[in-house]
């Protein structure tokens, strides 16, 4: 079994821009819709995702929190092109800058169209105490907030929030 353990935060200024050493353009939907995952009818998201030039099946558990099952699959990018067509909800659209820091790699997720505005940067860890080091640009823990989670950004993505959801 795969086990991803995560962390992710809002991230504040631009301070991590310069530090970037890889930018990874990425589109990614989903198979499944919110509303299944909250009503406890599926167990498990299923993303397609064409990252560069490669593609993924992603099936993730649905808890809330650092640590969830992650099963990750290499598929033909032409497969994955057509399974964006079958998803529901709206197409992620994001810029994946990857940052060194403190001996650990970032993930800092620029979103765009529907999301433009929100960056998240998460780091994932061997374990769930692992001791890591926040960088000056980290703000805001919310790995336990749903709404940042990529299938809600789906469904209900950022240009739609209003301001108690943005604060």
């Amino acid at each position: 079994m795969a086990l991803e353990i995560e962390r992710k935060f809002l991230v504040t200024g631009d301070g991590w821009r310069t530090a970037a050493h890889a930018v990874v353009p990425m589109a990614q939907g989903y198979i499944n819709d919110l509303g299944a995952m909250d009503h406890g009818g599926q167990k498990a998201s299923v993303r397609v995702r064409i990252q560069g030039e490669e593609a993924f099946l992603n099936l993730k558990s649905r808890e809330l929190g650092r640590s969830r099952q992650e099963f990750d699959y290499p598929i033909p990018v032409e497969d994955a092109r057509a399974l964006l067509a079958l998803c529901v909800g709206g197409v992620i659209d994001k810029r994946r800058h990857l940052v060194h820091h403190g001996g650990h790699l970032w993930e800092v997720d620029e979103f765009l169209g529907d999301n433009a505005g929100l960056v998240v940067a998460e780091i994932e860890l061997d374990s769930p105490d692992e001791p890591f080091e926040l960088p000056p640009w980290a703000g805001h823990e919310v790995t336990d907030q749903a709404r940042y989670y990529n299938l809600a950004l789906a469904s209900h993505p950022y240009a739609c929030w209003n301001v108690e959801e943005r604060g």
